[in-house]
Formats: structure tokens, C-alpha cells, sequence
């Protein structure tokens, strides 16, 4: 049986919140079987929790933002998700003392050490996946992004398309068959990027505020202004491609079938999710005695993380 996951135990990291520029703490705690991804606001009193969903993401501003009814936020989760469902974790209890996560270094990969260190836990219940039963659009003028049924897994085909010196014609398009070993070798360290000219306007709305060349990548009118470079060729379209996986996995649940888009972004991406589930005839839950049936492979951290990582 493919089972549910979470935490073998407690951890914490402390890190700048990409838009506050603050130092923010986060605490992971393991969750019980169905619990889902509950969010914590614990520097309020009383706290307030509010659980990872696609509905609950109602703020898409440069990041992908979890907001309850009462205008509480936690901001910029979605490197936090992709990490999540690299490893397969559906339960997971975060507590955090400000209104956003710790962007780390801008990408998924120290979520994937993080994580590595407290071991992951296997619950006794089957975990359930999202099978893609009818193609599912969204669009917003040239702009869009696409659900379609597959034999199997998680197949994913993003294009962006940005007009500068730095940003190759030829690596502006990825595709990749998702797993959780795939997405750490091939994804996971893609980090967020932000052009100069544009950081003064961000400034002036309180926006990235904690952004530094140690957790983005920059860009002036000519080049990459980052003096180690790029981590990847095509850093840039597979930072896009980790924002997609961080999105869709919003429901804690992991999409079987197959994704494509073309210049999409954090508020196409929920509204496709959002499309997917909004009506029963387009998805079913299944569940797997073994991931040959056609589950996604998650990743086991005490075999592959070391050898990956090392």
C-alpha cells in the first residue's frame, strides 16, 4: 500500500522572510493520518490556523499566499509545497511567528535537507492521489495552463517566454516526467528571480524587502548580476516549473495526469487547481496497493537524499 506521510519528528529553521526582510522561525511538526497541511500563526493571540487549500489561496502577488477570512496571512508557501510533494508528505503541522515562511535560499532544496534530517514517518492509511479524468483550461489572455487525463504519473511541459540578453531562447521551455527523485535532481534548487529594474517598485509596496543575491537570482538589463551565476542552463524556466509543482500541490494532494503551460504564473496556476476541483466528473481519488500501479514515486530520503546529495 502506498501510504500517507509525514515528520518523524519536530524541527525548526530560522531564516529572512523574503518580503518583510524580518528574521521569521518556522516549527515542523508531524501530523496525524488526514490531517492535511495546517498552517499555524503562532505570534498571535490567540493563534490562528488555517489548513493548506486551494481556496484558502486568495493573495498571488509574487508569491503564492494562504489568507483567511479575517485578512490573516502566511506568505510565500509554495517552495515549502514543492518540497512536500517531492517527499510525499500529506500531513504536515507548521507553526510560524510571522506572516510568511522563510524564503531560505530562494529555491525547494533546503526544505529537502530540512526534511532529510527529521526522517519521514509512513501512516498506516493509504494516501490518496487526484487522477485527471477530462482536460481542464484556464487562460488569461496569451497566457495559460492545462489539466489533461494520462496513462500514468505525472508528466509536466511549461514554456515561459521573457525578451532579454541573459534568458536563452532555447532554455525557456522543460518538461519532465515528476517524481520525487526528478524533482531534487533536476528542479529542486532553481531559484526565485527578480529583475533590477523592477526591485524599487517592489520596494516602494513592501514587496521583497528581505531579497538579496543569496536567495535570488538577479537580473540587470544585460546579465545575471549573481557572481557565482546560474545553478542550472535554464535556471529561470525551472524556478517557474517548481512554482507550478508548489501550486498544484496546494490540496495536498498529488495530480495524476498531465500539466502544460505557457507562461503561466502563481494565480494561473490556483486557478487551474481550483478549475480541477470544481467539478467531481473531472478528477477521481485513487489509492495504490504499490506505485508500479501508476502512483508517483516520492522520494525515500535515508537511500536517495544521501546519495543526491553527497
Amino acid at each position: 500500500m502506498v501510504k500517507q506521510r509525514t515528520l518523524a519528528k519536530t524541527i525548526e529553521v530560522t531564516g529572512i522572510g523574503l518580503h518583510s526582510g524580518a528574521k521569521v522561525s518556522a516549527v515542523f511538526s508531524p501530523a496525524p493520518a488526514g490531517t492535511g497541511i495546517v498552517y499555524t500563526r503562532g505570534d498571535l493571540s490567540p493563534k490562528v490556523t488555517m489548513k493548506c487549500s486551494a481556496d484558502n489561496v486568495r493573495d498571488t502577488q509574487l508569491c503564492t499566499a494562504l489568507v483567511n477570512q479575517d485578512g490573516v496571512r502566511i506568505s510565500t508557501v509554495e517552495h515549502l509545497t514543492a518540497a512536500l510533494c517531492a517527499l510525499g508528505i500529506d500531513n504536515l503541522a507548521v507553526e510560524v511567528n510571522a506572516p510568511e515562511l522563510p524564503v531560505m535560499d530562494g529555491s525547494s532544496q533546503p526544505f529537502l535537507y530540512l526534511f532529510e534530517k527529521a526522517g519521514i514517518k509512513e501512516l498506516d492509511v493509504p494516501r490518496e492521489f487526484l487522477r485527471v479524468k477530462r482536460k481542464v483550461r484556464v487562460e488569461d489572455h496569451e497566457k495559460w495552463a492545462e489539466l489533461n487525463p494520462s496513462d500514468g504519473g505525472f508528466f509536466m511541459d511549461l514554456t515561459i517566454d521573457f525578451n532579454h540578453p541573459a534568458m536563452e531562447k532555447s532554455l525557456q521551455h522543460f518538461a519532465f516526467d515528476f517524481s520525487g527523485k526528478s524533482f531534487l535532481e533536476q528542479v529542486s534548487r532553481a531559484r526565485t528571480f527578480c529583475f533590477m529594474r523592477d526591485v524599487e517598485y517592489m520596494h516602494a509596496h513592501h514587496l521583497a524587502l528581505g531579497g538579496s543575491l543569496e536567495n535570488a537570482v538577479v537580473l540587470d538589463d544585460y546579465r545575471v548580476v549573481n557572481p557565482e551565476g546560474l545553478r542550472y542552463p535554464d535556471e529561470f524556466v525551472k524556478h517557474k516549473m517548481l512554482d507550478a509543482c508548489g501550486d498544484l500541490y496546494m490540496s495536498a494532494h498529488s495530480i495524476l495526469g498531465s500539466f502544460k503551460a505557457y507562461k503561466t504564473g502563481h494565480a494561473l496556476n490556483n486557478a487551474l487547481l481550483r478549475a480541477l476541483l470544481s467539478d467531481p466528473r473531472n478528477y477521481e481519488v485513487v489509492s495504490f496497493e504499490n506505485e508500479a500501479q501508476g502512483a508517483i514515486e516520492c522520494l525515500s530520503p535515508r537511500a536517495e537524499f544521501k546519495s543526491i546529495l553527497a
